[in-house]
């Protein structure tokens, strides 16, 4: 009878631990966090991984278009204990609603081509990333596929259309920004952050005017830009950055900045230690390690 016993507990065993451990992981505190789409693979493969095991949590992370995020949490659509986004204007909206305070910097990056390695243009983008062809004029190409995102929602999608207007007086060239983007809200080039990467992996599209964090936590090739067209100096925002305007068709207005990513606890949070906590590592040696590794750069300006 004892022999029984003795092999009833060996088989409970296991079976009692995997329940404790199903029981810890449903009890775990969750860390809800906001962030730009184009951090995906930074949030879900390193930060929040690193966070939920130091930490004892669960990491939930939404990944979408700033400007979105922003007006989904300032109307109560959506609940988070920590946003990251990137330049000011959405980190305003969610400061004008009461749900956040002070915004630090934690991150940069800038403008760049991204190319599919799978396009029918990788040859001409690989000799124009070379300096033995204009970037434009290989985007200007009949039948290529331009990739972006809408630039009434997403800060990338107007940083792309941004771009290429500096680029025109630039490099002195007229029509370049309609050239290359058609209309500013193209749906025939726009499609949802998380996804535009992914397309020029598959070659779905061949290329698109992008954040060079993005590409690279992709592993995309890229074309770098000149500093007074990749919006990647504070320095440059008066005498370039600043000149660049546009207006969409309901009427908001597109202006350039410095592509720095801000993160704030929200005054709503349901779990304010750990948004602290995380915010912190955002910050420190550890995560900027992290995040150099995914290729972004470190953090320019002041606090908001």
């Amino acid at each position: 009878m004892k022999r029984g016993y003795r092999l009833l507990a060996r088989w409970l065993s296991p079976l009692l631990l995997l329940s404790a451990a199903a029981v810890l992981a449903t009890d775990a505190p969750v860390l809800r966090v906001a962030y730009a789409g184009s951090m995906g693979v930074l949030m879900d493969q390193s930060l929040g991984p690193a966070f939920a095991k130091a930490h004892g949590a669960r990491f939930e992370g939404v990944g979408q278009g700033s400007f979105a995020l922003a007006r989904l949490l300032a109307g109560k659509q959506m609940q988070a204990d920590v946003f990251v986004a990137i330049t000011p204007p959405p980190m305003k909206v969610v400061r004008d609603a009461g749900l956040a305070g002070r915004a630090v910097p934690v991150a940069s990056t800038r403008m760049v081509v991204i190319y599919g390695p799978k396009s029918r243009f990788a040859k001409d983008f690989e000799a124009a990333a070379k300096g033995r062809k204009t970037w434009y004029e290989v985007l200007r190409q009949s039948g290529l596929r331009i990739g972006r995102t809408d630039p009434a929602v997403d800060p990338q999608g107007a940083n792309a259309l941004l771009t290429l207007q500096l680029a025109e007086t630039y490099y002195h060239q007229p029509g370049l920004l309609k050239d290359i983007a058609g209309e500013l809200q193209n749906p025939q080039q726009i499609f949802a952050e998380p996804s535009l990467m992914s397309r020029l992996e598959a070659g779905q599209i061949d290329a698109a005017v992008g954040y060079a964090s993005a590409a690279f936590s992709h592993h995309l090739p890229t074309i770098d830009l000149p500093d007074e067209i990749n919006l990647a100096q504070p320095s440059l925002q008066e005498a370039w950055y600043g000149k660049a305007n546009l207006t969409l068709a309901d009427g908001k207005v597109l202006k350039a900045q410095p592509l720095v990513f801000y993160a704030a606890v929200l005054t709503d949070a349901k779990q304010a230690q750990l948004a602290a906590d995380f915010v912190q590592l955002l910050q420190s040696a550890a995560g900027q390690a992290m995040l150099r590794e995914r290729g972004y750069d470190p953090p320019h300006g002041e606090a908001l």
